[in-house]
């Protein structure tokens, strides 16, 4: 029994090497790799029906426009903008949002205002 137990116990068999390791880090990262695959296949077989309900409400509630900016109500819907809410704090007062300078007004809005004399 001692000779089995002197057999077993022979140089560098107990020993854990860095080649294992790295097999095993890249097993489990393959396996957490694959469950990420599956957990998305999954969540969007389930989000289907989510934004087929989110069709439905937008086609039911007639919306038309995308909400491109949060920011100010203005900027909310370009087709819906309002010619003096940029100077609603007061007359002269500059563009706080940075959405104003990314998208212009549509050009029925800058270009056919009615004479004020």
């Amino acid at each position: 029994m001692k000779r089995s137990a002197r057999i077993s116990m022979v140089k560098g068999r107990g020993q854990v090497r860095r080649a294992d390791l790295l097999v095993l880090g890249l097993g489990l990262g393959s396996l957490l790799l694959g469950l990420l695959f599956l957990d998305a296949c999954l969540r969007n077989n389930l989000s289907r029906a989510h934004r087929e309900a989110g069709t439905a409400a937008v086609r039911g509630l007639l919306l038309t426009d995308l909400c491109l900016f949060t920011e100010a109500r203005y900027t909310r819907h370009l087709s819906q903008a309002d010619l003096h809410s940029a100077f609603q704090d007061h007359p002269l007062s500059l563009e706080h949002f940075p959405a104003g300078s990314f998208a212009l007004p549509p050009k029925k809005i800058r270009f056919s205002h009615e004479k004020v004399d």
